[in-house]
């Protein structure tokens, strides 16, 4: 080979190059690492001490949870009362029926014997008592003539006897006779009853679910009548029966809203409407549950027979109502004396005037019911007002305005009974402030008053800790129904409002 045709070697720059692109990589990956944990770090100090959520303004729907089946509002069995063998049968699963149709038959033979058997009976007794009438009345002329020749002392006294004797042996046949036929006359009546009772008829209108019977088919009742058809009356309305655990059972009522699923349909939601709460309870491996039943509009014709329902029954629901979440209400600062207003006792009543005003709305009271409730509210403005400007006594928050490691106030043992009896004393106190107000309202409206008072009063308060200038401020809060992940709250509050759910890690 020739000096000429040696390939050339690759020359060293080109390992100098790849040298200087790996540090330029390296050097890129630093720069955007030490940013990346500068961006946390800012991140981190803007986010600042606690974790919040803000005061909403929504729905409470509060629902409780529960199974059953569906089935039909009225369900008949249809048995035979009579034994034979089965010749017909008229219908089949899902047919459509009438009320007196013909569905089946039984081999009638046996009835149509006894019935010539039971004529052949009363017509023996009809003849029977034509003789027994025709010797009671020769019984009746023999005793006529053998009294009057008694009475000439023509004949002996005994044979006058013995003549009025025969006369009642006579008559006591005749109504023997009459008995028999009565007797064998009911007896091929019940034989031709039954004979029609061999022809089953459906006693209502609807559609047959089951069947039991084929032709040639021998039925026997004699203890009991054995089923042959089940008939839904009318699967345009159906019910559920539900299985209601008894720690829920007290919060359903009659009319409540029900939404239940299928699943058969499971992308489709269904109503029902609360009918019955039942008083026979059901204790199945000591779960004590009450049954629920549900009535159903079933006019399309979707929901089956036999179908499981998972259904949610709605027992509350609050409109436009403040609410924070649960997190909020659980939570706890360290320093709970440092949480405390300054200045001001956290108020027991906040918002509770508030309230009052909502609730005279909602009674659209007229103009004379309303110049009687605007000095009795006006005049509670006042006295919270006063209650909060005057200084705190004590040191300590009280039952309604305090934290101290209690949660919800809502009576328990020790604190419990005083609690009961100051929230008394104060619905107390209000029902004579609104005394002259209440009696200007009508029934309907006294009866809502009065609930809705006592539920304003009466309600569980806890403390929640609001962000104010990056420190927890304690607002003592009334709590109302609750979803599972939020709460109604009522009082010093305003949509929007920060309030703490937990502390970050420092």
């Amino acid at each position: 080979m020739s000096p000429t045709s040696r390939k050339p070697a690759r020359p060293r720059t080109t390992r100098s190059k790849l040298l200087r692109n790996l540090v330029l990589v390296a050097v890129a990956f630093a720069v955007a690492a030490g940013l990346w944990v500068w961006q946390q770090g800012r991140a981190g100090a803007d986010e600042g001490t606690w974790r919040t959520t803000e005061i909403e303004r929504g729905d409470i729907r509060v629902a409780i949870s529960a199974t059953g089946t569906l089935s039909a509002t009225s369900t008949v069995i249809v048995g035979s009362q009579v034994s034979g063998q089965v010749t017909d049968v008229l219908v089949d699963f899902n047919d459509t029926v009438e009320k007196d149709q013909v569905i089946a038959r039984i081999d009638p033979s046996t009835y149509q014997a006894q019935i010539e058997q039971g004529n052949a009976q009363v017509a023996a007794a009809r003849a029977a008592l034509a003789q027994a009438q025709a010797t009671l009345r020769n019984a009746e002329l023999d005793h006529r003539r053998k009294a009057d020749l008694g009475g000439r002392q023509l004949v002996a006294r005994s044979d006058v006897d013995l003549a009025r004797a025969a006369l009642d042996q006579a008559r006591a046949q005749v109504t023997s006779a009459q008995a028999q036929i009565r007797q064998q006359t009911a007896s091929t009546q019940a034989t031709r009853v039954n004979l029609d009772r061999t022809v089953i008829r459906s006693p209502v209108d609807g559609v047959v679910l089951t069947r039991t019977i084929e032709p040639g088919q021998t039925v026997a009742a004699s203890l009991q009548a054995p089923e042959l058809f089940t008939i839904a009356e009318d699967l345009s309305k159906m019910q559920i029966e539900l299985a209601v655990d008894e720690a829920d059972i007290g919060q359903v009522q009659k009319g409540q809203d029900v939404s239940f699923t299928v699943d058969a349909f499971p992308d489709r939601q269904f109503r029902g409407v609360v009918q019955q709460v039942r008083l026979s309870a059901t204790d199945t491996n000591n779960v004590i549950t009450y049954p629920v039943v549900v009535s159903v509009d079933n006019s399309d014709g979707t929901l089956l027979p036999g179908l499981t329902v998972n259904a949610e029954i709605l027992v509350s629901r609050r409109d436009d109502v403040l609410k924070v979440s649960n997190a909020a209400l659980r939570y706890k600062p360290a320093d709970a004396q440092a949480a405390l207003p300054q200045g001001a006792p956290a108020r027991a009543g906040g918002g509770l005037a508030d309230d009052l005003a909502r609730l005279a709305d909602a009674l659209e009271l007229t103009p004379p019911q309303r110049a009687e409730f605007e000095p009795a509210l006006a005049a509670i403005r006042e006295r919270m007002n006063a209650r909060q400007a005057a200084p705190r006594s004590g040191g300590g928050p009280g039952m309604f305005g305090g934290g101290g490691g209690m949660r919800i106030v809502a009576g328990g043992p020790g604190g419990g009974g005083d609690a009961a009896q100051m929230r008394q004393r104060l619905l107390q106190r209000y029902q004579q402030d609104f005394g002259a107000f209440r009696e200007t309202l009508d029934e309907a409206q006294r009866a809502q008053w009065d609930r809705e008072l006592a539920a304003l009063l009466g309600a569980r308060r806890a403390p929640l800790y609001r962000l104010v200038d990056d420190r927890p401020q304690m607002v003592m809060v009334r709590v109302g129904a609750s979803d599972g992940s939020s709460t109604e709250v009522a009082g010093d509050l305003a949509e929007g409002d920060p309030v703490i759910t937990g502390e970050r890690a420092r």
